[in-house]
């Protein structure tokens, strides 16, 4: 028994933790959600990971990122993940997509199939495309809908798309309505939160994003109240829900 994992192993033995090292993840969005599950994955001893995240650091990540400190701020997410994961376990294996996600990378993204996406993306144009493509390509993807604007960590639940209650969140509720134009109506897992979302601010500004690939991106984007409890624990979730379904794979 290795001395790293083995707390994992007295839960799920070492033969799991064997087939845990060779999974293959995508994680897409290194924010508060993407970097607790990415932090989960990686703790639970999965050594193959494709990151991708455009940004850097700013001071308002620091309340809810795990990368976020006042001596990040200003790097790049996916370059102090790098970092991060290496130093968590030197044997991880690690590619990096420093980009802006949308469907014109997917044939670059994903000329290598993934064992599970995560999808922690908050722009709503490159959520859709990526759940559109993972569905129709029977590509396994999890996806994060509701850790803005709320408060109560224990609101949150895990459901497939078909299952969301009733909800008076906007945001999830534009996703389901656009898939569902994209005839996919189930067979998506989600984290969702049961709390009507609240803000005592609305804060809206028009983001350009310039890609290093030398794409332009405009679009109109509200910023989310946030707390240092919600994403993390929707991050652990996502991470919980992976490995759990990794290991029903293996004792089938």
């Amino acid at each position: 028994m290795s001395e790293q994992f083995s707390r994992n192993e007295l839960i799920w033995g070492k033969e799991a933790q064997n087939i845990l090292h060779n999974k293959n993840v995508f994680v897409f969005g290194l924010g508060g959600v993407g970097g607790y599950a990415l932090e989960s994955l990686a703790r639970s001893g999965i050594e193959n990971f494709t990151i991708i995240d455009f940004d850097e650091v700013s001071e308002s990540n620091i309340n809810r990122q795990i990368i976020a400190l006042h001596s990040t701020v200003g790097n790049k997410k996916c370059e102090l993940f790098k970092n991060r994961l290496l130093d968590i376990n030197k044997n991880i294996n690690l590619r990096i997509i420093d980009n802006f996600y949308s469907s014109r990378l997917n044939e670059d993204i994903f000329n290598i199939k993934p064992d599970f996406v995560v999808d922690a993306i908050d722009t709503m144009r490159s959520k859709i495309d990526l759940l559109v493509y993972c569905k129709n390509n029977d590509i396994p993807v999890i996806t994060s809908m509701g850790a803005g604007n709320r408060n109560d960590p224990t609101k949150l639940y895990l459901a497939d798309i078909s299952e969301i209650k009733k909800t008076k969140c906007t945001f999830c509720k534009n996703i389901l309505y656009r898939l569902k134009k994209q005839n996919i109506t189930n067979g998506i897992p989600a984290v969702v939160s049961d709390e009507p979302p609240f803000c005592t601010e609305k804060i809206c500004a028009e983001e350009n994003i310039n890609t290093s690939d030398g794409q332009q991106f405009e679009f109109k984007k509200y910023t989310p109240g946030s707390t240092p409890f919600v994403p993390a624990v929707a991050g652990y979730y996502i991470g919980y829900y992976i490995i759990d379904c990794f290991l029903k794979e293996h004792e089938r």
